[in-house]
Parts: C-alpha cells; structure tokens; sequence
C-alpha cells in the first residue's frame, strides 16, 4: 500500500516537549515544572456558571461565532483593558481555546508559500501551525541581552517579498518576556510600512507582573491591520473548558469564520456560559491567581540565580527560562538527567526554538512547596553536574 501521509505532515517532527510529559507520567515521585498548565481549579463563580448552563439544558450548538452575550461581554472587556474597541456582530469570534484561533487565523490567510515571520524561543505550535497553513515560517532569534524582545529591526532584515505576516506571542511562552509599548510601536510601524499583517496570540495578556500588557491592535493605526488572538485557558484557568476567542476588522473576521464554520461548528456551549461570568466577575480572582503566580516566580527565579542558573527575570505568564550554562550539559542532556536522577520535570529550552538551546524552561504553576522541594532537588544535581 502506498503512503498517504502528506509531505507537510511527515516532515514536521513532533513536539519537543511531548517525550518528557510522557516520561514523567510514569514517575509517581516526580515534580512537574513542565507543564504549562493553572493548578488552580476554575474559580467557583465561574464553575457555577458552567453547572447552571448545564442544568437549564443548554446543550444545543450555538452560533457559529458564538452567543452574542459572550461576544458582547469581550468587546466590553477588551475596551475597558485597552480601549480597542470590536463590534461583536461582525469583528469577533469565540473559538475552542486559543490554538483553534490561531489555526483560522493562519488558515484564513495563508496562501502557499506565503513567509510568516516567528520570534523564537516561542510556542511549540507557531512554526508548525504555519507549515499546516501551506505557509513557511521563518524564524528569527531573540537574545536575553534585550529581554527576549524581537525589535522592529531584527524582523526587518526577515522580510522578504514573500512575507505577509508576523506572528507574535508576548507575554512569552517559553521566556517569559513582555514587550515593552516602544518596541512594539516599532514593530508595529514596521508592519504599516511594508504592509504586513500582525497575528497577535495575547493568551498571558493578564499575567503581566509589575508591567504594562501591550494589547497590539490598540496601538494607533493597528486594529485593522492585526488579528487579536485570546483565551481564558491561563488568565482564569480554565484550560478544560476549551475556550477562546479572535478579533479582527470584517473581512479578516469573516474569512476566519468560514474556516470555523466549515471544521467546528461553535465552541462548547457550557464554556461559553462560564466565560461571561469570568469576564463580569472574575477579576477578583485573576488578581489572587496572579498574586500568588508572582509569589511563585520570585521563588523560583532567586533559587535559580542562587544555584548558578542564572535566570532572566520573567515579566509574564508563568516561566522560567534559566540558562544552563552553569551545568555543562545540553539543553536536552540536562532536562533528561534532571528527570532520570532527581525525578524534576522541565522542558529543553531548544524545543521553543534554536536560540533557546542552553536554556531550559521551568512553569511556576504548580505549588509553592513543590517549587521549594523541586529547587532543593535541583540543588542536589548541581553538586554534581555544576
């Protein structure tokens, strides 16, 4: 028989991080600092919205771009954030969780052959949701000595007559950077000169500690030149629910929901009842959350620093990025050892990227005392390795 696997499809290797989860799985004493994922259980407001939801029966599809409540409820919220302001008939659309958005986003209006421009380290699923799209992803690298910020010129010198889009992901999975509303004016002049299209993934957009978020399509002369991609997965932790959302002006919008309505039909019906309520009332509890993350990251950001993993200081979402230097192994080497001797979890930091090689990533979502003992361990395979 023949093989009816797509070249696109062969040819992208799985993701890097996969082989450690899969490990880790099997160690009950293990710690987990791979996973980026809340420990928080979904607030109980939040819960309860869900449950009711349930309970009257709303069980049916929705709208293709989802109830008009909670399309509303997310003009308002991102107005009242950032004073960009979308029209929740036609420039919205809710989508299951944000890598669906990302997915219609790329969809919408890749064509082939068509160059997106990637700052990496990022997400694990940038470059190859691209290649999926029939376009070709060209990384560029971004440096600690800048914060881990891509610049208006390192982009620049990626452009091509080829290239239609930039992808961006800040607050940063795996780093931690936040772009700083300078750099991102620039980029975003940039964008405006040589006619490109931004794709924004804003996911982390409320855990930002001690600095602003920079929502890109509220930057003058941006809104309609960016698709504005977003999730409730990390800000209310509520990655289960399968919840997220894009923005963009009409005809971006449309084309994007041509894709949805063709492969999903609506995101859950449950989920969306709940992401009305975390937008109205959840903002208590995204300050709690991000209060005790912040609590977490300088714990783990010392301790690094402390055991000669010296550490950029992360500014959002929840990662840690040390350099591994220190150790003399590999990013891989280090991660498989870590695992195999002190039973602690932390992804390569080369599986966001090839400038993330000598760095590995750590998630401060899971339990100060288990970021404690995890340090204490990481401490112990130092001695020996460093």
């Amino acid at each position: 028989m023949r093989n009816f696997i797509s070249t696109r499809i062969a040819q992208t290797p799985p993701s890097g991080i996969r082989k450690f989860f899969d490990i880790a799985a099997t160690m009950k004493t293990v710690i987990s600092l791979g996973i980026g994922e809340p420990d928080f259980v979904t607030p109980e407001p939040i819960l309860r919205a869900g449950i009711d939801s349930l309970q009257r029966g709303e069980t049916q599809y929705t709208s293709n771009s989802g109830t008009v409540e909670l399309r509303a409820a997310l003009s308002k919220h991102l107005g009242r954030l950032y004073g960009v302001h979308y029209n929740p008939e036609d420039e919205v659309i809710v989508t299951v969780g944000v890598s669906e958005a990302l997915y219609l986003a790329l969809t919408a209006v890749v064509n082939p052959g068509d160059e997106i421009i990637i700052p990496e380290p990022c997400f694990v699923a940038y470059g190859p949701e691209a290649i999926f799209a029939g376009g070709v992803p060209v990384m560029v690298p971004t440096y600690v000595e800048n914060g881990f910020q891509v610049t208006a010129e390192i982009i620049e010198a990626a452009i091509t007559p080829k290239t239609k889009a930039i992808l961006l992901g800040y607050p940063s999975n795996p780093t931690g950077a936040v772009m700083t509303r300078e750099v991102m004016a620039g980029i975003a002049a940039l964008a405006e000169e040589r006619d490109l299209l931004l794709i924004s993934d804003e996911i982390y957009d409320q855990l930002v500690y001690g600095i602003e978020h920079v929502c890109v399509s509220g930057l003058p002369g941006m809104r309609d030149r960016t698709i504005l991609l977003g999730g409730f997965s990390k800000d209310y932790a509520m990655t289960g629910w399968r919840i997220g959302y894009a923005c963009a002006n009409p005809e971006l919008l449309a084309a994007m929901r041509k894709v949805h309505q063709y492969t999903i039909m609506s995101a859950p019906t449950t989920a969306q009842a709940a992401a009305v309520v975390a937008l109205e009332h959840g903002e208590e509890h995204v300050a709690q959350m991000r209060q005790e993350y912040d609590r977490r990251r300088r714990l783990i950001v010392d301790g690094f620093n402390t055991l000669g993993l010296d550490c950029f200081e992360p500014r959002g979402a929840f990662y840690a990025f040390p350099s591994i230097a220190a150790s003399g192994l590999s990013s891989d080497d280090f991660a498989m050892r870590l695992l195999e001797e002190e039973e602690v979890a932390v992804v390569p930091g080369d599986a966001f990227g090839p400038s993330g090689a000598g760095y590995v990533r750590a998630s401060y979502a899971t339990a100060y005392e288990k970021i404690e003992e995890a340090l204490n361990r990481i401490e112990s395979f130092m001695r020996r390795h460093g």
